[in-house]
Formats: C-alpha cells, structure tokens, sequence
C-alpha cells in the first residue's frame, strides 16, 4: 500500500510541474559554430538553396536552372515531399556559400557569355529578357527558411517579401515594375540584378533560457535579409554603372557577385524567428470582419427558418388535430400532403449515394485538417448506410462508384493540366513517380477504405422510416419557373458564398501571390458557419419547393 501511494503523489508531481515547450512539426533548429566541434554535429558553413521562380504576371512557374544563373551540378538536391512536388517546388543546391560569422565584402561566383554567334545563348538571353519583363521571382532559402526581401511600403511600414525579383525592365515609355529599385533608368532597357547583399541576423545560446550541449560557441540564425543591385563589375565596385542591356543587344557578359554581413540579435528567439514576416501579412481585422459578415448571414437563415418552425408547424399541429378523426384526405393540407412520399427512394438512388458519400468525406477531411492540420482519412460508411435506407442491396457497386467517381474527375482534370504544364517546360510539371505514387494512394489505400466502410455500412440495421410510404407516387403538378434546379443552385450559391468570399479572396491571394496564409482559426470558425449556412439553405430552399407544390 505504501509502493502505491508513493507512486501516486509520484504522478501527481510530474503532472504538476510547469513545462515551456514549443514545436514546428518536421522542422528542427540547426546549431552553427565558427569552427568546428569535435563529436559534435555543429555546422560551419551556410549553404543556400535555391526554388523555382515564378510571376504574378504569369502561371506557370520554372526551376532555377532553366535561366542562365549560376548553378553546380555535382551535389545532390534535397528531396521534396509530396505536397512540395505537386505545388511546384524543386529546391536545388547553389553555388552560394559562405562560413558562419565571417563577413566578406565581395564573393565572385559566376559569370555569363552571351555571344550573337551562339544559338543556345542568345535563346537563354531570350529567356532571361522574358523573365525580367515578366517580373518573375526567386525563392531562394537559408536555413529552413526563406530569404526575404524588406522594403517601406507606402504607408511607411516594412514589408517583407519571401521572394525578390531577378531583374528589372523599363518600358519604351519610361514605366518600371513597383519592385523595381532602378531609378532614372533608360527607356526600352534590361536591368539584372546580378550582385546581392545578404544580411543575416543570429543569436547565441546566451540569449537562450535553456541548456545546450554547445555551450556559448554555438549560435542559431534568427533571419536571412537580402538586398539587390546591379553592378558591373566583378569586384562589386559600387562606382560602376548598372548591367543594362536592350532588346536588340547580343554580347553581353553578366558577372554574379554577394556580400555577406552576420549581425547578433540575441532579444529574438529562434521560436519566434518568423514573426517579422507573418507581419507584413494582411491585418486580423479585416478577418474578423470576415466572421462578422458571416455571422450575419446565419443569423438571416437562422431567424428566417425558426420563422417558419413557429408559424408553420406549430400552427398546423392543431387544426391537424382536429381532423385527425374524419378520415378524410381531402381535408389534409401543408406538408400532411407529401408526408408518405418523403422517403421515396429517388430515381437516381445510386448517384445520390455516391455524392453523399464523397461530401462527407471531403466535409470531414477540411474539418480534420483545420483542427489538427493534418490530413486525416475518414470511414466512409455513409453510402452504404443510405443506400440501405433507399432499398439497395449491391453494396459492391456503391463503393465502386464512390471510390472512381469523384477521384477520377479530379485525376482527368490533374492530368490535363499537367500535360499542359509540360508542354510549357514548367517546374510546376508533376513526375510520372509523383503520378504513380497517387495512384498507388488511390488504389492502395483509398479504395480498400471505402469498400471497407461500405461492408460496415451495409452491416448496419436499415433506418426505420417515421412514416409509411404511399403505394401510389403523388404527382407532382408543373412547377413556375422560379423553381428550376438552375436557379436554385444559384440562390444557394450566393447565401453560402457570402459566408465565405473574404476567407477565399485570402487564400487565392496568398496561392497566387506565392505568401503565407496562417489564419487557420479563423477560417475553422468561417468553416463551420459555411456548413451551418448549407444546412439552413437546404431547409429554407426545401420548404419553398414545396410551398409551391
């Protein structure tokens, strides 16, 4: 008894201390020293990784290689995750390196010919020209995070772009991109940002409330800032002009050089080292506006069906009541009138089913990943539990239609695009091992589930129906025009839109302009106010359809 009850109060100390913890799923911090440590996995060079390039002029996206940059051939490239290969990403390895807190002033790394004699330079000049009118961005990373570009915007505040331009163009007209740092530049003339000023800040274990087996001579990068100029010259002098070229120019030598400056900020910690960019996001007040011009529209359907609960039903019960002795079917009236054919089985038993069963899994998929951010499979039991209802018994052909219908659409339209993606010599072209990976999730794992829950589902007792079912089908009489499928799904569409524009105008800018997005707990809230708005958009569209009738 005394074992027990030490091991009790045991448990209650361990579960009553205090504990400071932080995590970033899949992400460690890297531990960088001067020189290095023996038996200890300290690093002492930064490399730089480079991504693709894109433009918000343009959608497709290309590797770092497929302009005439600075590139090595002989190290490995890091491997990329399913969702970094199907969104574009090919992070490769540059020739951008440097020791850890030692200073250069200028690095040479490069440079590049472009002779009128040879075909295959001037069709990279081509491409580079294109790419600069285009105002296509490098991604370039440092340390598990990405090198940003910080600049005053117009109201004065920094702005701190993860992606910097890779040139600038003047038009004959004397217009220039807003990115463009290039003052009184010529008319109708390429600029390329050749030389760039890296500004890294760091922290050592000092600044740190916490042991570390490094000791002080360890450090941790806190950001990577960069700077672009346009120098020509190879020894960064600063004096010279810019690299500028037309149209029409066709020998042009570019030389590539960096600078390197290491500044210590021990106030910042590592764990908050990406505060300074989720700042330069949009402000949360606009967000909460979101939610309020949500909450508006429920609180519309809501008061708008709670109407007719209280004036419809609550009023039919008694006069149906009254005449509940008469026998007489004549006599009844409202949704008495339809009450034996509610749970007719539709026509299209199957589709329904089917589209039942694919809702809810995606439904429950969103709902899943906002709450946990992490994709989370579903048991799809739901198809065969209706069908059941509806009177089907072949539950083999349910989970088939369930498990190809929608996801082989979605595999059509993906392979279209794709085609067309790789035809465009684009980066953002999905490898036939990234297709054949899908379809090993498709046919591996996904369809098994749904055969799986559909057994379960059809292994179900079958819902016992409130009412009985007439024998006779009621017909239905010629509906007004205002009743047609088409604008019904209009008028739905528009009331759960509007639950939503806001939230979705963010994630489409942030996917198109290539930011973050990270108000997942609004749009969890956004989301549940969207599924509240379908279900009382159903109602209210239902019992206007029968009004009708």
């Amino acid at each position: 008894m005394a074992i027990r009850n030490s091991n009790f109060f045991l448990l209650i100390l361990l579960l009553s201390s205090s504990i400071n913890a932080f995590n970033l799923p899949g992400l460690a911090p890297n531990e960088y020293c001067r020189f290095p440590l023996p038996g200890l996995k300290c690093k002492t060079q930064v490399e730089v990784y480079v991504n693709r390039l894109n433009s918000f002029e343009s959608v497709l996206s290309y590797q770092y290689s497929y302009f005439p940059f600075c590139t090595v051939n002989d190290e490995p490239s890091p491997i990329e995750n399913l969702g970094q290969v199907l969104i574009g990403e090919r992070i490769q390895p540059s020739p951008y390196k440097f020791h850890f807190l030692k200073n250069y002033n200028c690095r040479y790394v490069c440079a590049k010919k472009f002779t009128s004699t040879d075909a295959n330079q001037q069709k990279m000049l081509k491409r580079l020209m294109k790419g600069i009118i285009l105002n296509y961005q490098q991604h370039w990373i440092l340390d598990n995070m990405p090198i940003t570009l910080c600049y005053k915007n117009t109201e004065n505040l920094e702005f701190c772009s993860r992606s910097f331009p890779i040139g600038c163009y003047v038009s004959k007209s004397g217009q220039t991109k807003k990115s463009c740092s290039i003052r009184d530049g010529k008319n109708d003339t390429f600029y390329i940002f050749n030389h760039l000023d890296f500004e890294i800040t760091y922290h050592n274990e000092l600044g740190e409330t916490r042991r570390s087996t490094f000791g002080e001579d360890s450090s941790r990068i806190i950001s990577a800032k960069i700077q672009v100029n346009s120098l020509n010259s190879n020894r960064c002098d600063r004096t010279t002009g810019p690299v500028m070229f037309q149209s029409t120019s066709k020998d042009i030598e570019i030389p590539f050089t960096y600078s390197v400056k290491f500044i210590k900020i021990n106030e910042i910690h590592w764990a908050s080292r990406w505060d300074y960019i989720f700042k330069s996001l949009p402000q949360t007040r606009i967000q909460w506006f979101s939610i309020l011009n949500s909450l508006v529209v429920v609180l519309f359907l809501s008061g708008t069906v709670a109407i007719i609960l209280l004036r419809t039903l609550y009023k039919d019960n008694p006069r149906y009541s009254r005449i509940v002795g008469t026998g007489s079917a004549k006599e009844q009236f409202g949704w008495k009138l339809i009450d034996g054919d509610v749970f007719r089985p539709p026509q299209k038993g199957i589709l329904l089913s089917t589209l039942v069963g694919n809702g809810i899994q995606i439904t429950m998929t969103f709902l899943i990943t906002l709450v946990f951010a992490a994709l989370d499979f579903l048991s799809p039991d739901k198809p065969g539990a209706l069908l059941t209802l509806f009177g089907g018994a072949n539950w083999k052909k349910i989970a088939l239609t369930t498990a190809i219908t929608c996801p082989s659409l979605i595999f059509v339209i993906l392979f279209v695009l794709n085609l067309v993606l790789w035809l465009n010599v684009s980066s953002a072209t999905i490898p036939c091992t990234t297709f054949l990976a899908l379809l090993a999730l498709w046919f591996c794992i996904s369809t098994p589930l749904v055969f799986i829950g559909a057994y379960l589902g059809f292994k179900r007792s079958v819902y016992k129906n409130p009412v009985p079912i007439n024998q006779i089908p009621r017909q239905v009489p010629e509906q007004p025009f205002y009743t047609k499928p088409l604008l019904s799904i209009l008028a739905s569409g528009i009331l759960s839109f509007g639950c939503i524009f806001i939230q979705l105008f963010f994630i489409l800018n942030s996917i198109w302009v290539h930011q973050y997005y990270h108000y997942f707990g609004f749009l969890l809230v956004v989301y549940i106010i969207l599924i509240i708005t379908c279900s009382e958009t159903t109602i209210l569209l239902c019992y206007f359809h029968l009004c009708t009738e």
